[in-house]
């Protein structure tokens, strides 16, 4: 398998991006760093034999539960004196919980890590266990490495998934009204007035949260970011005042009309919904809907198109979506790290893959879903990283979070466009060293 592509040939490799964040960052007391994996000094049993270990496993997908019973029965097989306790929570809640919890060292033996800054913030505070010397860590390209990556440039978690965001859409809908996939932003808006004339709510959209604000905008906002624009952003020789990103955001503005009536009180179960039941034909999200939407509507014709970009081209936005690392402070660390090296080995991957139609970051693993094998050739070959996530993602509050508040303020009517970008930039310049020059 080709090594995964987390950028266009004119981005920044990731690994100059370890110290954004992606969420809320760890905060609280600082706690002395523990050792390399290869002088564990753990007080628990050793994997393999002896007494019986429980691990406690903390995650913020509640919707994986059962996904993640099938997974951990698989490793549990081959380790009978290891078991695990996986209990995930609703994933804006999941930062604050964690955080308290290692800050009171009553942590989980084993966490999912969120992406970049949060995650090597709390590295950074001690509270992760480097996994550098983990057998089959070596063998995941360093470029996806880097999103659980500390700014000392240790590894402290094994990637789980690499996530991409694109538009969904539903075929019975688009043949049975002569709707052709979009090779422009014109023909998506031209797409979008038909469906709407026959009555099919074009895109299934909603502002209530904000993370699908900056996710949508992830996926709109590279069409037009074109003529090396990313480039001469992540070097400080343009700015998110520039015509491109606020191009991205008048667009943004411009889908309004075939979005569903009263978008700004929907969530995302509301706009799953009105997609896989067929009163949407189109829902900007990401890979790891595709599970939910099947689930909801096992019949329904789903495809999936990247984005248009203005130079011809097709663009997908990628990213590292999250983690899984061992508490520094875990009183069963050899246990834990055994689950870390499973991790890492195509089985899992191929579980991982298969459970919940995702793309795994383990080389060689491949899908029994064409959607998921089409999406991961995409990575390889028309990539380009979420923004806000990979480089714009640092701040109090961050740029992403400030990018979303501020989209919701233009669905409100309270912002326009240039207010948008100009609360952005602000953000920015506070803190984005190429801005500072």
């Amino acid at each position: 398998m080709k090594r995964f592509r987390l950028h266009t040939a004119a981005s920044v490799v990731l690994a100059a991006a370890l110290a954004l964040t992606g969420c809320s960052g760890g905060g609280g007391n600082e706690a002395k760093p523990s050792s390399d994996p290869g002088n564990n000094n753990s007080g628990g049993n050793q994997a393999g034999g002896g007494q019986q270990v429980t691990l406690s496993m903390h995650s913020w997908r509640v919707e994986d539960t059962e996904g993640y019973a099938k997974l951990i029965a698989a490793f549990e097989a081959e380790n009978p004196n290891i078991k695990i306790d996986f209990k995930p929570f609703k994933a804006t809640e999941y930062n604050t919980i964690l955080n308290t919890a290692l800050q009171s060292d009553s942590g989980p033996d084993i966490l999912q890590l969120r992406p970049y800054a949060t995650g090597a913030a709390l590295a950074t505070a001690g509270y992760l266990e480097p996994l550098d010397n983990l057998p089959g860590l070596s063998s995941i390209p360093k470029e996806v490495l880097a999103g659980a990556t500390g700014k000392d440039g240790k590894v402290y978690g094994v990637p789980l998934t690499l996530s991409t965001t694109q538009f969904f859409y539903n075929k019975k809908i688009f043949d049975d009204n002569g709707v052709s996939v979009p090779k422009s932003w014109d023909e998506l808006i031209a797409a979008s007035k038909a469906l709407k004339e026959k009555g099919i709510i074009p895109i299934s959209f909603g502002a209530k949260e904000g993370w699908l604000l900056s996710l949508s905008h992830g996926v709109i906002a590279p069409a037009s970011f074109t003529n090396g624009y990313m480039d001469k952003l992540l070097k400080g020789e343009s700015d998110l005042k520039s015509p491109e990103f606020l191009k991205s955001i008048q667009r943004m503005q411009e889908l309004i009309p075939y979005f569903p009536e009263n978008f700004v009180g929907l969530e995302l179960n509301d706009m799953r919904t009105l997609f896989a039941t067929g009163k949407a034909a189109m829902f900007i999200n990401g890979s790891f809907e595709m599970e939910g939407i099947k689930k909801l509507n096992p019949d329904l014709q789903l495809d999936f198109f990247p984005m248009p970009t203005d130079d011809g081209k097709q663009v997908i936005t990628t990213w590292v979506d999250g983690s899984y690392a061992v508490n520094a402070k875990s009183k069963h660390k050899a246990e834990a790290l055994k689950f870390m090296e499973f991790m890492t080995t195509k089985k899992f991957g191929e579980l991982y893959a298969n459970q919940f139609k995702m793309i795994s970051p383990i080389p060689g693993v491949s899908a029994a879903d064409p959607l998921v094998n089409r999406l991961t050739e995409l990575t390889q070959t028309n990539a380009t990283p979420y923004l806000m996530i990979v480089h714009f993602s640092e701040g109090n509050p961050t740029t992403k979070k400030t990018l979303e508040n501020a989209l919701q303020g233009m669905y409100l009517n309270k912002l326009t466009p240039e207010q948008v970008v100009d609360e952005v930039q602000k953000s920015a310049a506070t803190w984005f060293e190429p801005f500072k020059k």
